[in-house]
């Protein structure tokens, strides 16, 4: 078996995989297409990495513009991995962006968000439909109340992090783009249009 890949590079940024777990099932995604391949970068992973496993491939932090949580799983389910080697990145000038499903403070039943304000510079959010009965189509989610829990997620997180995005995908049916651009910039977020089929 080839060994995982827990760090792989796009442009000018290192990615970080840190979880193969995810809390939803989106049908867009190419891992429920039978790929687990980004680019070059085969991602599937045979355990959950530590802290102890991902500093040492950080690598040096002015040759990259920003460091990416983001894998085949959701970065927050690998929270305690995600803040230990966040808070390494900071101390050693890097900067940090995770890009999430925004249903941490759901899987983790808390607020998350002060725990990641301090070493996380920027958050990359799916929210994917514009309403639930679309977001439970597209993305089906393991949790309940999931769509409420992220735009709950999305209009809190602009108080904790400086640069908040996220992002729908144009093409997904019954999914109306411009709705979701008006409730993220209502929650002082920025729009990221995306189209089906594009990854990274």
């Amino acid at each position: 078996m080839s060994q995982s890949t827990l760090v792989y590079d796009i442009r000018n940024s290192r990615y970080l995989n840190i979880t193969g777990r995810c809390t939803l099932r989106c049908q867009f995604c190419p891992k429920h297409n039978g790929s687990k391949q980004v680019h070059e970068y085969q991602l599937d992973l045979d355990h959950q990495p530590t802290a102890q496993e991902l500093i040492p491939l950080l690598g040096d932090v002015s040759q990259f513009d920003e460091y990416v949580f983001c894998g085949y799983g959701e970065p927050t389910l690998n929270l305690a991995t995600l803040i230990a080697v966040a808070s390494e990145i900071k101390r050693l000038g890097g900067q940090v962006r995770v890009n999430t499903d925004g249903l941490g403070n759901l899987f983790h039943r808390r607020n998350i968000l002060p725990e990641l304000a301090p070493v996380v510079d920027a958050l990359s959010i799916s929210l994917n439909a514009d309403n639930e009965t679309a977001y439970v189509q597209h993305c089906q989610p393991k949790l309940k109340d999931s769509y409420a829990a992220v735009r709950a997620f999305i209009r809190q997180a602009p108080n904790y992090i400086n640069k908040v995005q996220v992002s729908a995908i144009e093409g997904l049916e019954g999914v109306n783009i411009e709705r979701c651009r008006d409730f993220v910039e209502s929650a002082n977020a920025e729009f990221k249009h995306r189209h089906l089929g594009i990854v990274g």
